[in-house]
């Protein structure tokens, strides 16, 4: 007797085809495309909750955002799954959430690292005032800064950019030589 899992991964690509044929014959007739079924979202949302409670994305306070992220991609690209080529649209679309999350978090530790430079920017220049909030000021003092992980974070974040700069100037550099040649 075969595993049961979370998604039935036969009936998802029946219903992927199904809809895929549908939105096809929608085309055809110049008519609107139809609505995604309930089961795919379904699918969609279970494939991306689940992938969440994983250990590399478990922890993090966004994760929400990250699943809504995944559904979204996976909705946005629904129509790049190709019933002949593949099989396995649970594989396909936990890929397609994966690399929705990872972009969720790269873009949150973005957001992060400028949040924690303007304070130490604010901090340095010795001007404690950064904004006005609709209720009035507020302020930002050097505690704020005090603990190491912050300061370490802006460290580590700055060598990784630097380093991906590197590479894609590497990058560059080499197809701009294999052109040539």
């Amino acid at each position: 007797m075969a595993k049961v899992h979370y998604v039935d991964n036969r009936k998802f690509l029946i219903a992927l085809i199904q809809h895929r044929r549908a939105r096809n014959h929608a085309k055809i007739r110049g008519a609107d495309p139809p609505l995604v079924p309930e089961y795919i979202g379904e699918c969609f949302l279970k494939i991306g909750t689940h992938l969440s409670f994983k250990p590399n994305f478990a922890n993090y306070t966004y994760r929400e955002d990250m699943v809504s992220d995944g559904v979204e991609n996976c909705l946005v690209y629904m129509h790049n799954f190709n019933p002949r080529k593949s099989r396995n649209p649970f594989g396909y679309f936990t890929s397609v959430i994966y690399y929705a999350f990872v972009r969720r978090i790269q873009r949150e530790r973005r957001h992060t690292y400028l949040r924690y430079k303007m304070i130490e920017e604010a901090v340095i220049a010795g001007d404690t005032r950064t904004s006005q909030s609709p209720t009035g000021e507020y302020h930002v003092d050097s505690s704020m800064l005090s603990f190491d992980n912050v300061q370490e974070f802006i460290r580590r974040f700055d060598d990784y950019t630097d380093r991906a700069r590197a590479r894609r100037k590497l990058a560059k550099k080499k197809s701009t030589t294999a052109t040539l040649v």
